[in-house]
């Protein structure tokens, strides 16, 4: 997330139907033992989460990270514990009342399948008495927002658009009230890995300009390292294993459990987090009709045109598309601190 946007999120407006931003949101100790379950399915969860922070819960199957997450709106409530949004004891609050001011993005995505596209987004609103013409206005800006034309869309029924877009018609349904708290539970998971990718970039340009508190669940970890601000990987019970930001989760895990979710080529997933310029360019090269890469891309957008070049040096070009400077794989190496196994060093 950019400065800008931090400080608009930490700046942002407490409550739903104000100006876009998040607020925090605090577990405490929080703990869910099912009946007839000796063992905790959750085990004395504490994390704090920023205001206008996506933080990635990433985990295996039946770890709990779902079940902490669904204890922050109480789908499910908890045994033991506070969680407070904004300050606010979740707990003292009507439960209905908490979930309306909480954008909820499923995998299964949970559209009416009577209902249009445009009465899909308006059930929340609708729900806290908005008009009608302010209830209009809203579902046009979200669809905008989302990239589908409402002209189009509107006045679609679900089964008549892709799975891409149910998609995003989901989150443009969470976001209808403008909550300042969203939670996704694997949104992007029964997508295939094409329209999953583009959705995610669709994700990341919209938390730029909307900025809200996410928590986010998945399994897939390079999902996590894409989207999150922060990342908590969790073991059983929802025990924090290590929670920091991606860059620092690829160079330093915590433990050998960490290194089992970031697998092989931890090094080129860190170069997917390094933008460019914080490379030393060399001169430019000159080469006619040769692969370039955009100055704002990162230095893995870069190891990847180099590959696919053959080429010992590519140059980068700035937005007017003049080239700024050019870069090789041994420039790349040297942010890392070490050179990138397999790859060999410019020139050689």
């Amino acid at each position: 997330m950019s400065d800008s946007t931090a400080t608009r999120a930490a700046t942002g407006a407490a409550s739903a139907g104000s100006t876009p931003g998040g607020v925090g949101i605090t577990l405490d100790k929080v703990t869910k033992i099912y009946a007839g379950q000796g063992a905790p399915a959750v085990d004395d969860f504490s994390m704090s989460v920023q205001p206008g922070e996506l933080v990635m819960f990433v985990g295996p199957s039946g770890c709990g990270k779902t079940t902490t997450m669904k204890m922050i709106n109480r789908i499910i409530e908890p045994t033991s514990g506070s969680i407070a949004i904004d300050g606010r004891d979740v707990l003292s609050l009507n439960p209905n009342e908490l979930r309306r001011h909480i954008g909820y993005v499923i995998q299964q995505i949970g559209l009416f399948p009577h209902m249009t596209i445009a009465e899909n987004i308006a059930v929340v609103p609708r729900l806290l008495g908005w008009g009608k013409q302010k209830i209009a206005d809203r579902v046009d800006e979200l669809l905008n927002t989302v990239q589908l034309d409402p002209g189009t869309f509107a006045a679609r029924y679900p089964k008549q658009l892709s799975g891409g877009q149910q998609q995003r018609v989901g989150v443009a349904r969470a976001l209808a009230a403008d909550p300042p708290v969203m939670l996704m539970d694997e949104p992007f998971g029964a997508t295939d890995p094409i329209t999953r990718e583009k959705l995610q970039a669709e994700f990341l340009r919209l938390q730029e300009s909307i900025g809200k508190t996410i928590i986010f669940v998945t399994h897939d970890f390079d999902e996590a390292i894409r989207l999150g601000d922060r990342i908590a990987v969790l073991s059983d019970r929802s025990q924090i294993e290590q929670f920091d930001t991606p860059a620092n989760i690829l160079s330093a895990p915590a433990n050998d459990y960490v290194r089992s979710f970031i697998g092989q080529g931890a090094a080129l997933k860190r170069l997917a987090l390094i933008p460019i310029a914080d490379a030393t360019l060399s001169a430019v090269t000159g080469v006619k009709n040769a692969p370039t890469v955009a100055a704002d891309a990162t230095l893995r957008d870069a190891l990847d045109a180099l590959v696919l070049a053959g080429l010992p040096a590519i140059d980068v070009v700035g937005g007017d598309g003049r080239a700024v400077g050019s870069i090789t794989v041994d420039a790349i190496s040297a942010v890392l601190g070490a050179e990138l196994p397999g790859v060999p060093p410019a020139g050689a």
